[in-house]
């Protein structure tokens, strides 16, 4: 897609402020994307194809899965291990009568009996749900036998409400904090609030300093769009900065290929400080209504729109030339957020 065809199809939203430009067979000379909009964003918006994205920085990558496995296992230390795929991210903790598993994700799940025979022959007790969401979950069914499962109650109501036989539903639930000690092994539940949606927890095992906290932190990456598709934002912000404050060596985020850093939840931090900047800044300096058709104006909802992707797109562009190159995948969300931003400085 060229900048030229991109810019032709951003005119509608970029209008220069000082113009109305008439349409629907009226008299006048149809306007140039230059003329609309001098500054169009070299990232594309939703809708529009990038010819190619952006290289992904070396430093957001993990060591490779075997494609004949379909997993990699990663031990964390002292019995506690992560499966990935490189897209999705669970944990099993070995204790001295059989294995805890955290979170079935469907797209490696029927591999995950597989991966804990590569170091024990013990059974798998225990699940623990970091969240309702199926993507993280849904495979629960392929570990096979009969586990007790352990979630926070909200989970527990959105899975009822779900009724979905591959998200069976909770035998324990907490509301507060829940301590799962088994022989020589302890993990540590604790729920947070509302952030990436009601029930998601944080699972810690203290021996190993290992803190599981699913669709919060990306680690080297940008988040999933519109912030993982929070919930509430202001609560996946304030979730984010929780982890940042906590003490612990090794974060597992459920996604992307590698564990987390406390540099990289400084980095998502700071990035999402800029965005939200951004976003105040462009809602603080766009006027509604400014460029757009003479006839438009009676129509509230294009007049609202055409005000929105403007603040978006003063909003990309401010975020572009100092991230684009920091977080994997800048490119492919950063308009994402830029929307989910804006609309919550002005409604929440």
């Amino acid at each position: 897609m060229t900048r030229t065809i991109i810019g032709l199809l951003l005119a509608g939203i970029c209008a220069s402020p000082a113009t109305a430009y008439p349409q629907n067979g009226s008299s006048g000379t149809a306007p140039t994307a230059e003329d609309l909009y001098p500054h169009i964003p070299s990232i594309p918006p939703i809708g529009v194809r990038n010819t190619r994205y952006l290289d992904l920085p070396a430093t957001s990558l993990g060591p490779v899965v075997d494609p004949a496995k379909g997993y990699r296992l990663e031990s964390l230390g002292d019995g506690l291990y992560m499966i990935t795929d490189n897209v999705y991210q669970s944990m099993f903790l070995v204790y001295n009568r059989g294995v805890v598993v955290v979170d079935a994700p469907p797209a490696y799940a029927s591999h995950i009996p597989q991966a804990i025979g590569e170091v024990t022959t013990k059974p798998i007790t225990h699940v623990i749900f970091s969240h309702s969401h199926t993507d993280h979950i849904g495979g629960t069914k392929l570990l096979g036998g009969h586990p007790i499962i352990i979630a926070q109650k909200e989970t527990r109501r959105l899975l009822e409400r779900a009724a979905d036989p591959n998200r069976p539903l909770p035998a324990v639930t907490f509301s507060d904090r829940y301590s799962l000690r088994l022989g020589n092994q302890a993990l540590e539940l604790s729920y947070h609030g509302d952030g990436h949606e009601p029930g998601n927890i944080f699972i810690y095992a203290p021996a190993q300093r290992v803190l599981m906290a699913v669709d919060l932190v990306f680690p080297g990456w940008m988040p999933w769009r519109r912030f993982a598709v929070a919930h509430d934002i202001p609560g996946y912000f304030a979730q984010v900065e929780e982890i940042r404050r906590m003490k612990w060596r090794t974060l597992v985020g459920g996604h992307v290929a590698r564990t987390g850093t406390h540099a990289d939840v400084e980095a998502q931090s700071e990035f999402m400080r800029d965005v939200k900047q951004a976003a105040a800044d462009a809602l603080a300096n766009t006027k509604p209504a400014q460029g757009i058709d003479l006839l438009d104006p009676a129509n509230p909802w294009a007049v609202f729109d055409n005000y929105i992707d403007r603040v978006a797109t003063k909003c990309v562009n401010n975020l572009t030339p100092k991230w684009a190159t920091r977080l994997a995948a800048f490119d492919v969300y950063v308009w994402d957020q830029c929307y989910a931003m804006e609309q919550s400085l002005r409604i929440d």
